[in-house]
């Protein structure tokens, strides 16, 4: 028996990375999975690998109505929804003074209106179908402050702490929302996207020496989305080698 055998989980950012890691799990536990992405290429790619029991639509976290047809297409698809992954962000590097009101912006709608959005939609459903599991991907910036990631750690620490308001408010409905802080990950974003110099740096704080992989994050996900987790609401977990310990 998979751990989230016949749940129906939808992981935004799901074409490559933590994202794509995280629908492989589920789908390997039991899950049917909704991959959501802007890559069409890449998330059409990881749903046709997991074969079957897995979907791709387009989507931008940032639409209001693209989450609603995600809702539409999850439940038309598999009846129910059982797991929402907030996985969905974007990184930008700048300090306060470097940044442009509209790149912290732009970083924000991603990071936590985003998430927000996706609440707010999945609620319904999961409330119908008689409770669910959200977990929403943070960051270890969002328990500490680092030079440089103003943007950044500003959505990560807004969206940890609407993780906590959502747990309150949805716990009368059986439904659960969990925040998870991964520390430095061996990803395509963070390859591309770190300055020269920022993973070593970063390294030189972890005590187990070493980056994380995206399917040591899966292994936490599939954790608080199944129902060994049903007990666990409002909680952070860091997946971070011992980088805030």
């Amino acid at each position: 028996m998979g751990a989230v055998d016949n749940k129906v989980a939808i992981v935004t950012g799901g074409a490559r990375g933590q994202g794509a890691a995280q629908a492989r799990l589920l789908a390997k536990n039991g899950a049917a999975v909704v991959i959501t992405d802007l890559r069409t290429d890449e998330g059409k790619a990881v749903a046709t690998g997991i074969g079957s029991n897995a979907r791709f639509i387009r989507h931008d976290v940032t639409d209001e109505g693209g989450w609603q047809a995600v809702i539409d297409g999850a439940v038309s698809a598999f009846g129910h929804i059982d797991i929402l992954v907030n996985n969905a962000g974007v990184v930008a590097f700048g300090a306060v003074q470097d940044t442009s009101s509209a790149e912290f912006e732009r970083v924000v709608q991603v990071n936590m209106i985003g998430a927000f959005l996706g609440l707010r939609a999945v609620h319904p459903a999961m409330q119908q179908a008689g409770g669910g599991s959200i977990v929403n991907v943070a960051s270890i910036a969002a328990v500490k402050g680092a030079r440089g990631m103003a943007a950044y750690g500003a959505s990560k620490w807004g969206l940890r702490g609407l993780a906590r308001y959502a747990a309150q408010d949805f716990a009368a409905d059986r439904i659960r929302v969990n925040t998870i802080l991964p520390g430095l990950i061996d990803t395509p974003m963070t390859a591309e996207s770190a300055p020269p110099g920022k993973v070593e740096r970063m390294m030189a704080g972890i005590p187990l020496n070493r980056m994380g992989t995206p399917e040591e994050v899966a292994e936490l996900v599939l954790f608080l989305a199944s129902d060994a987790a049903a007990f666990i609401t409002g909680a952070e977990i860091s997946v971070d080698g011992g980088a805030t310990a």
